[in-house]
């Protein structure tokens, strides 16, 4: 009776046992994946970001696993051979598992006293590692070996031998084949030998232990080596393979941090990650080609901290940050935003470049005087650097020059060459301080808000801007008008190859050329700098290069900068402090941006393609103080001059100044503007007061002034010309010529008395003079009433180009 109950007994147990047992595997079968999605599980893949050549990779976005895919094509027989006898000799015969091969994996890591082969097929490490993962757990086990064997009924052998080793770990954060070997050969893995091949096969077992670049390297030698006569052993090579691979010495590539150009590379992924999406970009495996000049970069970061350096000992000032941009495509060739990414103490992580909103100084002035151009002024035109009275709703604004020096008459091109502050508020102050705005923002700056938050000061580069806006409105001087995109990107492309982005140029035309041409003029003529600069002008220019260039510095001497551009390229360097702390006063308004400039171009400039700006055309004014003439005299019917001496308001009324003259100056800013004027002529001028602002009793008139105009030269300033050669140009003058002079270098070459009093004449002179590599041609006409025409061009040796 007892018997029964115990059979009764244990024949349900067993029915409840095995009935779980069965539960247990469907509740384990009911969730694996499909067998035809399992190669289909795409494994997170490394966003590679390279330099524009596409070879120099710059940095690898992921998640902790870098990795690309290939196919199987790119894969060498060697590698996959080498894999197959190290970690499944089997593998083209067994269906997913093999039990002679835990059998025969104990017995050889009992004979070498140390672990050599494991038990597993490469299927089941293959699903251990994408899908069911590591952890030591019957249910795991059981996933393993059922995937295992569906999957080899499913799959062709290659199939499941090319996902594997585009998964398997071969170093720490290294996975897959393809970035094993270009981290640790520096090439492609389909490039690898077969020596190369063993080792790479080696490292899988125990990827930190057998790190080529770890403490092991003999080991893993020891270990290929063992590899290589297992594949001899096993048919896959012959004798002298086996010979010439042991034998041959691989080279590892020395193990770098991939960090390369970081500002540069965080703007980047700023980017990427606001087109595709952050986990596109971390684990789709994209491809980006930027647009990173990088040896320019490594000579810009390097000139960067050695400038910041030396800064920090004169000036007190710690950082730096440099920008260049190719200004016919908008394309940024270097970024540097700090001197030192990873140094703590400054913040180097910020980069100033594109974060930091500072005060741009007088490099902001080229964009006033660009809107005086357009309102009819001229280079030549006349505005008083004098101390000066601003009515202003907050009271008196009383601007100062950085030498403290009053220079009385002024050209506008002076004013703007050498950033002269006076005469710069007061052109402003001409322009319209909304105008400015809205040019600035058309070229790019668009941190530039409300003209209220800066009043008068505007023109002296009180509202902050950011470098790479900067060296954006700087392109568009250096394109002759046009403003082009910038750009990062040259290309992305996804994992499996195919184009999401390209570059394609977007420009427009945003500014007459004219205009442009005065400014790039100015900006580029040595002879007009050289009174600001003194000695320091020997780094404003480069031997036979055109180079325009702009200074400034913050008032408070925050912020010190330096732009320098050619119809080529474009660069800006800033220098000062993250923490907008000021920089000592002595010499840093020059002194702490120009030599870093200066040292970078002189190391890039046998690299770049040094173009020419078009030469600018005549600027025609119609009135005495807009062609350069500060002294007019009016004439009483006798016939008696009396001289005229006032501020440009007396002349010309600011909303229309090429228009009539005010009967009566009435702008409010007239008082305070004349009483400088009038304070600097006593102070300058002979028996100013007696002889100077009479109006005469008798009926009078306005002295006739002469108009002396230039036309059809056939020589282009910046243009390469070989001797001899002949310089053509027609004269157009008001009143009758009186002499024509022409220099070379200073010298006087030709001088012509015109006898017969002619109002208009065609000149033409052939010039037998030698040349230097760069030279100076001046034409200076005068009239019979002593007005004088002058205009000077740089011409180049063209023989000396040739060199």
């Amino acid at each position: 009776m007892r018997i029964r109950i115990f059979l009764k007994f244990f024949l349900i147990l067993s029915l409840i046992i095995i009935l779980g047992i069965g539960f247990y595997f469907y509740s384990i079968i009911k969730k694996l994946p499909p067998i035809k999605d399992i190669l289909s599980i795409s494994p997170t893949q490394s966003t590679k970001i390279f330099d524009r050549t596409g070879k120099i990779l710059l940095y690898q976005i992921n998640r902790g696993e870098k990795r690309k895919i290939i196919p199987s094509s790119e894969i060498p027989n060697y590698l996959k051979e080498a894999t197959i006898s190290i970690e499944d000799e089997d593998f083209y015969n067994h269906k997913g598992i093999d039990y002679k091969a835990i059998i025969r994996a104990f017995y050889e890591d009992l004979i070498h006293r140390k672990i050599i082969q494991g038990g597993s097929t490469i299927t089941q490490q293959l699903i251990k590692n994408s899908l069911v993962g590591s952890r030591k757990t019957i249910k795991r086990k059981i996933k393993e070996a059922i995937l295992s064997q569906e999957i080899e009924n499913y799959y062709s052998k290659d199939e499941i031998l090319t996902s594997y080793l585009n998964q398997i770990c071969y170093g720490p954060s290294i996975y897959g084949v393809e970035e094993a070997s270009q981290l640790y050969f520096g090439k492609p893995v389909s490039e690898i030998n077969l020596a190369e091949s063993a080792l790479l096969a080696a490292i899988p077992k125990a990827p930190t232990y057998y790190s080529p670049w770890g403490n092991h390297f003999d080991e893993l030698i020891e270990r290929k080596n063992f590899i290589l006569k297992k594949m001899f052993k096993l048919g896959f090579i012959d004798k002298e393979e086996l010979q010439t691979s042991l034998s041959y010495k691989i080279r590892i590539k020395k193990q770098q941090e991939n960090f390369k150009a970081p500002h540069f590379v965080i703007e980047v992924k700023k980017y990427l990650e606001n087109k595709y999406g952050k986990k596109m970009v971390e684990t789709g495996g994209l491809n980006v080609i930027t647009t990173l000049d990088y040896p320019m970069q490594k000579i810009a970061e390097k000139v960067v901290k050695e400038g910041a350096l030396r800064n920090e000992k004169l000036y007190n000032g710690k950082n730096a940050a440099l920008m260049v941009e190719d200004p016919k495509t908008g394309q940024i060739l270097a970024m540097v935003g700090s001197r030192d990414y990873f140094d703590k103490e400054i913040e180097g992580k910020f980069n100033v470049a594109t974060q930091g909103i500072r005060q741009p100084g007088s490099t902001f002035k080229p964009f006033v005087y660009l809107d005086a151009f357009k309102k009819g002024y001229c280079p030549e035109s006349i505005i008083f650097d004098t101390e000066t009275n601003f009515k202003t709703p907050e009271g008196i604004y009383h601007p100062e020059n950085f030498d403290h020096i009053f220079r009385g008459p002024v050209s506008f091109e002076q004013a703007l060459a050498c950033s002269i502050n006076i005469p710069a508020v007061k052109i402003g102050y001409l322009v319209g301080l909304n105008n400015i705005i809205k040019t600035a923002k058309k070229f790019g700056l668009t941190t530039i808000k409300n003209p209220s938050d800066y009043g008068l000061s505007l023109p002296l580069g009180s509202a902050g801007v950011r470098l790479i806006d900067l060296i954006k409105a700087y392109s568009v001087l250096a394109s002759d008008g046009v403003k082009h995109k910038q750009w990062l990107v040259l290309e992305v492309k996804d994992s499996q190859g195919n184009i999401l982005e390209k570059y394609q140029d977007k420009k427009e035309r945003i500014e007459d050329p004219k205009y442009i041409r005065m400014i790039n003029n100015i900006l580029s003529s040595k002879k007009l700098r050289t009174p600001l600069f003194g000695r320091s002008l020997k780094l404003t220019y480069l031997d036979n290069i055109q180079l325009a260039l702009k200074t400034g510095t913050s008032n408070d001497y925050k912020d010190a900068w330096t732009i320098a551009y050619n119809p080529n390229l474009v660069v800006g360097v800033w220098a000062g402090n993250n923490d907008f702390s000021p920089m000592t006063k002595s010499g840093s308004s020059i002194l702490a941006a120009l030599p870093i400039l200066h040292s970078f171009l002189e190391k890039i400039k046998n690299t770049i393609n040094w173009g020419v700006f078009p030469p600018d055309d005549q600027c025609f004014a119609n009135k005495p103080i807009l062609r350069g003439e500060y002294i007019i005299k009016v004439i009483d019917n006798t016939g008696k001059e009396y001289p005229q001496l006032h501020n440009i308001l007396y002349w010309v009324d600011k909303n229309n100044p090429t228009g009539p003259s005010p009967q009566t100056p009435s702008d409010p800013q007239f008082p305070g503007w004349e009483e400088g004027v009038i304070k600097w002529a006593k102070e300058n001028i002979d028996n100013f007061s007696e002889n100077y602002n009479i109006i005469p009793e008798k009926e009078f008139q306005f002295k006739k002034e002469g108009e002396i105009n230039i036309s059809n030269l056939n020589i282009k300033n910046g243009q390469f010309i070989s001797s001899p050669f002949n310089i053509k140009f027609t004269i157009k003058s008001k009143l009758p010529l009186n002499k024509i002079k022409l220099f070379l270098n200073n010298n006087l070459i030709d001088q012509r008395d015109i006898k017969n009093l002619a109002n208009n004449l065609d000149y033409n002179l052939q010039v037998k003079e030698k040349l230097n590599p760069q030279n100076i041609i001046k034409i200076l006409i005068i009239d019979n009433s002593g007005n004088k025409k002058e205009k000077e061009l740089i011409i180049y040796q063209e023989e000396k180009l040739q060199k």
